[in-house]
């Protein structure tokens, strides 16, 4: 029996068919139509349809480029089910390399929106309708705010047995977090309605970075492979599995001034270890930013100039450390690309 066609924003995709389309969300002030961007992959076959979005905070790009690398895997020609990819969800963030809306709203706190309510709440509402509630499964990628970076991981709500556990394991991030869900996030939305998501982290604002984009495409293929949407071997070797973190929490300035680093994205830090300094120009007021448990840093500023009580170093915290450490050097190791100035 054929498979019945895939329906989308008043399109129809016919089964071994990938069709773009432009889903019309607003207008510019000059009149000119602006559209959120789908590709939509039809297999011929069964399976589950996989959203895979980047672009909600609108100078998070790296999503972008897995979004971009994905479709032009030859690996995907043969899927079961159907992918949905959108590369740039808040296109007036892009536009204007913003993570904001106009309104300077942040769309993943808008879900699942309002067609009558702020813009933000009419393009969540929008997203929503047309492309949200067609999914059976989502990965939403994103990278830290503008001068922060990620060490590579996924945040997801996380419970024994459950397909969002599944997907988490199979991605080969080297940390997950058991999150809690914002209230009006994407995340929170799916959760609501039964959809098991991921947010996959990884790398800075406006900022390609290798080693965020090159295991990010990897890990939504092995995601894919795990619900039977992708068939054959998976062709790079797996990295250790990942950790869990049992918490994290954040570092931060003790006073204001210039920050110099200590300890890099990925290292093994001990409770009260120094994680850099602060000091005025003058270097007359200096003080110590110290690790308030052990653990290993997933995230931290790359802007030297600090105020009090600004947020330095993410520390997540594990039972069994030492191998949450071994998950990190295994997956730097099992990554093409050489090391860059993030790492």
């Amino acid at each position: 029996m054929a498979r019945a066609p895939f329906s989308l924003a008043g399109h129809t995709v016919m089964p071994g068919q990938r069709l773009q389309i432009d889903v019309p969300v607003a207008r510019l002030y000059t009149h000119t139509p602006l559209h959120i961007p789908v590709e939509v992959v039809h297999g011929r076959k069964e399976g589950p349809v996989m959203l895979v979005c980047g672009g909600i905070h609108g100078d998070e790009i790296n999503g972008v480029e897995i979004v971009r690398r994905l479709l032009r895997s030859k690996t995907i020609n043969s899927l079961r089910g159907t992918l949905i990819a959108v590369p740039v969800v808040n296109v007036f963030g892009f536009l204007q390399q913003t993570r904001y809306l106009p309104d300077r709203r942040d769309l993943n706190r808008c879900f699942p929106g309002s067609e009558k309510g702020s813009l933000g709440g009419r393009i969540a509402a929008l997203f929503r309708d047309e492309i949200v509630d067609h999914a059976t499964h989502i990965i939403d990628l994103h990278t830290g705010a503008l001068h922060r970076t990620n060490l590579p991981q996924i945040r997801a709500q996380l419970s024994t047995g459950s397909e969002t556990e599944r997907m988490a394991d199979a991605f080969g991030a080297p940390v997950i977090l058991n999150a809690e869900l914002r209230e009006g996030s994407l995340r929170h939305y799916a959760q609501s309605r039964g959809i098991p998501v991921l947010t996959y982290e990884a790398g800075e604002a406006l900022r390609f970075d290798e080693w965020a984009i090159v295991p990010g495409v990897q890990g939504v293929l092995r995601v894919m492979r795990r619900l039977g949407m992708l068939t054959g071997e998976q062709r790079r070797r797996a990295p250790a599995p990942a950790e869990l973190a049992n918490g994290s929490s954040w570092a931060r300035a003790p006073i204001d001034g210039i920050l110099r680093p200590k300890v890099r994205l990925g290292a093994r830090v001990a409770k009260g270890e120094v994680l850099g300094k602060v000091a005025d120009p003058f270097g007359n007021d200096e003080d110590e930013v110290r690790a308030m448990a052990d653990g290993i840093v997933i995230g931290m500023s790359r802007l030297p100039l600090a105020n009090e009580g600004e947020a330095l170093y993410h520390i997540a915290r594990f039972d069994e450390i030492e191998e949450a450490e071994t998950a990190i050097e295994s997956f730097q190791s099992s990554l093409t690309p050489p090391p860059d100035a993030l790492y």
